[in-house]
Order: structure tokens, then C-alpha cells, then sequence
């Protein structure tokens, strides 16, 4: 990794190169108009599942989509609030308040901008898509247990510690079931099915929403209340307090100036930076993957190709503004970015637009949020869930995949459901590591060759043994390999070793050779290697393995190396 600046404003070149013109930019506005009216519900289900006021998710779109949009790497990407955010989120909320998210986020955004700069961005391609399939896989599953309270109008006593805890407190809350929150949350979910099947080019999520609203206004009508956006949360002007969120732009306020879990301002410290640490950490690696997982959809979509150092740089950007102003983690959204792309987005300028869209409804549409039903807004939470969950791909992977990919994905669900995303991504990327290793030790072997293998051969003295190694010698599969060279009867005097598919040696298997040569200096035998690469002479230069005659041999094949080993068996020969 070098440490030089990656291209800013990689996708507007792209875009500018692609050739411009007002084609482009009726494709734009068309596509920013169609994302944004996607991405308002969208942005406050997300700010509220991960436990802040929806108008949060609304100020990530306004403030980092904009900036990611500018200068990041990708055309057709479409950044802000993710479903994949909300297992780390919320628990950031729970823990330090929203002054402890915001500032989470921003500390997410310098460590994307590192790898920016790092130029970081391939190295995600490493991550085995058992992985990726299974921490999403968790998070989707997650995500719908959270919902259920809302979508029944449940009232669960404390506060869960997992995920157990957290299915326990909703069975034991289910006698405060309430009927129209049900009624509501069923239809909703009804709708989101069954609309795009009907009614395609209209987005299923606004009807629910207004069917939802317009269902509840009916059902509180008729004396049957259910809990609303407008009665769960409320903002204050000139200290009066009203329903729902505030219909003007967010104001600057550093993260610590706001109220932590105690409702008091954050005191920043050397203490919260370090307990923050951890998550920051994990929210960037979770936002690099999921921006970079994005815009390879969208290159495949459309022929283009994203930087993909150009996009952590604006993801890191973008994230360490948005919280200045209220915003919370923003990342590239799959689901959001096709949508872009089918609509006919060009240049990044679509996003703009869309955070445009989401301005207008701040400043006009506000007061008709207060309206929205909490259950209307859990089942599309629930239908983003389910769509992120990739049940098809991970029953497919069950089915078809090898045990050890199918170990590693049930491995990381299981860790994200029961404990958290961090736990799973790690011991997932371990249990594939190792099990890699395995295979690929598995593929490296040490056999002795017949006489019939090769002429040169055929007629060699029985004080002459000739093997092969295939295979890369790594920390893996060094030792198994090279003890087998150990395994002869005495009165051995050379041993030739065809080393040709030896792509490859580690500082382990390097040892273990100079080892064996130590064995056979001391028994007097000479090992002649044939066939080694270029890259394999090299490696053995720089450790200090030199030729020695009687002792060690580099020959170029069999033939070779068979005119050495009769040489060295000869009585008296020194040369």
C-alpha cells in the first residue's frame, strides 16, 4: 500500500469522459427525483430503528449523500442510513446517547479516510462472501425481531442485554398487543408484497405509507388509537414542544456538545475516544464493505468501473461531515443505488438531486409526518430486512456450497444474531483463514518418483532416491511436506527433489529446508533441487541457502540433475 492520494472526484471524470450532455442530465433528474422519494421514509425507518429522531436519517441524506456524491469513486452509488448499520448502531445509542453515535461516525469517517489514502480499497475484495452472506444474513434477522414491537404495538418491560433476552421480553409483552397497530402493520406489510406485482413503476413503500396513514386517521376515527410518528417523537421551538420533526434545516453542533445517554452533553475525553474506538472501527469496515460490495452491483449494472479508493475517501468524507450536523452513519445502499441506475441515472449527479428531493420534503412535507403509524414504518423496516436477509442466496449456498464454506456462513448468522457483527466478521474471516489453509495444505504433497517417471531416471543407482513436492510450501503444509524427504533407509547418498509446481516458499518452509539440510550434512548426503522458479531461487538466495557442491544443487531439470548426482557419487570428486 502506498501512502498517495487517491483520485478525488474519480466518478464526476468518469462521467465527464463518458460524454455529458442533456441526455445526461434528463437521466439524472429523472433518477434523483424517483431515489429520493425512495429515500425519505427509508432514511427515517433507519435513524429510528437505530434509536435516534427520524429527522437524523433525513439530515444523512441532506448533509454526507451530497459529499459522498462529489467525491467519491462510484457514478451510480446512492449513499445514506443502511439496514446494515442498525446492529451496531442502536447498542452506540443505547450506551453514549446520540451525541456518542454522532461522534462514532465521525471518528468511522477518519479511519475511511485512512484507508483512502491507504489506498485500502482491493483489499476488500479478500473478504470470503460466506462472510458477507452471513453477518447480513444476521443483521436481516436482527432487524425483524426489532420491529416487532412496534408492528403489534407491544409495550415490553426493560431494556434486553441479546438477542435471547430480547425474544423473551417480546413473548412476555404479547398480552399488550394492540389491535390497530397490528391491523395497520399487517396491511402495510400486505402492500409492500403485493404492489410491486400490480402496480411496478409506482414505489410499493409510498403506497403502504399512505395507505398506513390513511388507515390509522380511520381506525383512531373509530376509537382505536395507535402509536404515530408524530406522537413518538416531538422537537422543540421557542420551548414549545411539537409532534413530529422539525420542518428546517439542521443546524453545526460538534457531537460532544450533544446529550449522552443521560441526556446531559457529552464530556469528551481520552476515555470516550477509546471506548468509541472499537465501534468507529467496526462501522467503517462495515461501511467500506457494503460501499464498495454497492458500487461492483452497480459497475455490473451498467459497464462502468468504480475507484474503489476514490469511494472510501468520499464515504470517509461524507461521514465526517454529517455528523456536524446532525447526521448519522451514511453508506452506499444497494437496494437504493438500482433503483438509481434503472431510472436512468448518468454521473453522480443524481445523488445530489435525491438529497435535493429530501430537502423540499424537510422544508414542505414535514407536518405530514407527524401521521405516519409506527407499525407502517416497522413493516418496511421488515420488508428491507427480508431483502437483505438473502434467504434464496443463503438456501442456495446451503445447498450447493462446500461444508466448509457452509461452517463459516452458519458461523458468522449465528454470531451476529446471538452476540454482535464485530465478534462474527472476525471469527468468521479466522474460521476461513484457517480452513483456506487447510485446503490449500491439503493440495501440497511430497512423493517419491518411480524410476518409469522420467528417462533420466530409469537407470539411476539405488543410492540416488528422487522425489517431488506439488504445491505451494507455506506455514501450512512446510513441515508435512518436507519431513517425507527425512523418510530413507541408509546408504542414501543423494536425494533429488523436482520442485518444479512449487509456486512459492515461507520463511517456514525455509527453515524447514535449511533443517533438513542440516540432517543431511550430517549424514553425508548431497540434495539436488530440479526445476525451481525464478521467484523460488530468489527466496532461497536472500535466506542464505547457497549452493554448496556435494551439498546443495539448483539445476534447471531431471536431466541435470541426474549428470549431478552421478557426479557427486563419483569417488574423489570435488568439482
Amino acid at each position: 500500500m502506498s501512502l498517495s492520494l487517491p483520485p478525488l472526484f474519480a466518478a464526476w471524470r468518469q462521467s465527464l469522459r463518458a460524454g455529458y450532455g442533456w441526455k445526461s442530465l434528463r437521466g439524472d433528474l429523472s433518477a434523483g427525483v424517483t431515489v429520493g422519494i425512495i429515500a425519505i421514509p427509508l432514511a427515517m425507518a433507519l435513524a429510528i430503528a437505530v434509536g435516534v429522531a427520524p429527522q437524523h436519517g433525513l439530515y444523512t441524506v441532506l448533509i454526507g449523500a451530497p459529499l459522498i456524491a462529489l467525491c467519491g469513486g462510484s457514478r451510480f452509488n446512492v449513499s445514506g442510513p443502511t439496514a446494515a448499520f442498525v446492529v451496531i448502531l442502536l447498542p452506540i445509542t443505547q450506551q453514549f446517547g446520540l451525541g456518542g453515535l454522532l461522534l462514532c461516525t465521525l471518528m468511522s469517517g477518519l479511519i475511511l479516510i485512512a484507508l483512502g489514502l491507504l489506498r485500502a480499497g482491493r483489499l476488500i475484495e479478500f473478504i470470503p462472501y460466506p462472510v458477507t452472506l452471513g453477518f447480513t444474513a444476521g443483521i436481516g434477522i436482527v432487524i425483524a425481531t426489532l420491529q416487532l414491537k412496534d408492528l403489534f404495538g407491544l409495550r415490553p418491560v426493560g431494556q434486553p442485554n441479546n438477542y435471547v433476552e430480547q425474544l423473551s421480553l417480546l413473548l412476555q409483552a404479547l398480552p399488550s398487543l394492540q389491535l390497530a397497530d397490528t391491523l395497520v402493520g399487517l396491511v402495510c406489510l400486505g402492500v409492500l408484497i403485493l404492489w410491486p406485482r400490480w402496480v411496478p413503476k409506482i414505489p410499493g413503500h409510498l403506497a403502504a405509507l399512505a395507505i398506513g396513514a390513511l388507515l390509522g386517521l380511520l381506525l383512531e376515527h373509530f376509537g382505536l388509537p395507535l402509536a404515530t410518528l408524530g406522537e413518538r417523537f416531538s422537537y422543540s421551538l421557542d420551548g414549545i414542544e411539537h409532534p413530529g420533526i422539525p420542518p428546517f434545516l439542521p443546524s453545526f453542533a460538534w457531537p460532544w456538545q450533544l446529550p449522552g445517554a443521560d441526556g446531559q452533553p457529552l464530556q469528551l475525553s481520552f476515555e470516550l475516544i477509546r471506548q468509541l474506538l472499537a465501534p468507529a472501527f467496526a462501522i467503517a469496515m462495515l461501511g467500506a464493505i457494503e460501499s464498495l460490495l454497492c458500487a461492483v452491483v452497480s459497475d455490473g449494472m451498467t459497464g462502468s468501473k468504480h475507484d474503489p479508493n476514490g469511494e472510501l475517501l468520499g464515504q470517509g468524507i461524507g461521514n465526517l461531515v454529517a455528523p456536524l450536523f446532525g447526521g448519522i452513519t451514511a453508506t452506499a445502499a444497494i437496494a437504493r443505488s438500482a433503483a438509481n441506475v434503472r431510472a436512468g441515472a448518468f454521473s453522480p449527479l443524481a445523488a445530489i438531486i435525491h438529497a435535493g428531493v429530501v430537502l423540499i420534503a424537510i422544508l414542505f412535507l414535514a407536518p405530514l409526518f407527524s401521521y405516519l403509524p409506527m407499525a407502517a414504518m416497522a413493516a418496511l423496516l421488515l420488508m428491507v430486512a427480508w431483502n437483505m436477509s438473502e434467504a434464496r442466496h443463503v438456501q442456495h449456498s446451503l445447498r450447493i456450497a462446500p461444508r466448509s464454506d457452509v461452517l463459516v456462513l452458519l458461523t458468522c448468522l449465528l454470531l451476529t444474531v446471538l452476540f454482535d457483527m464485530v465478534l462474527a466478521v472476525g471469527v468468521g474471516l479466522l474460521l476461513a483463514a484457517g480452513l483456506f489453509i487447510k485446503r490449500m495444505s491439503d493440495l501440497t504433497d511430497t512423493a517419491a518418483l518411480p524410476r518409469h517417471f522420467h528417462e533420466a531416471l530409469s537407470d539411476l543407482p539405488e543410492h540416488v532416491l528422487a522425489y517431488a513436492i506439488r504445491g505451494p510450501l507455506f506455514f501450512g503444509a512446510a513441515e508435512k511436506a518436507l519431513s517425507v524427504l527425512r523418510r530413507f533407509s541408509p546408504g542414501v547418498k543423494v536425494v533429488i527433489v523436482e520442485i518444479s509446481a512449487v509456486p512459492l516458499l515461507d520463511m517456514t518452509a525455509l527453515a524447514a529446508l535449511d533443517n533438513v539440510l542440516r540432517d543431511y550434512r550430517a549424514q553425508g548426503v548431497g540434495l539436488v533441487l530440479s526445476g525451481p522458479t525464478p521467484q523460488v531461487r530468489l527466496q532461497l538466495r536472500r535466506a542464505g541457502i547457497q549452493r554448496i557442491e556435494g551439498q546443495l544443487a539448483y539445476v534447471r531439470d531431471l536431466d541435470q540433475a541426474r549428470e549431478k548426482a552421478l557426479r557427486w557419487l563419483q569417488p574423489g570428486d570435488s568439482t
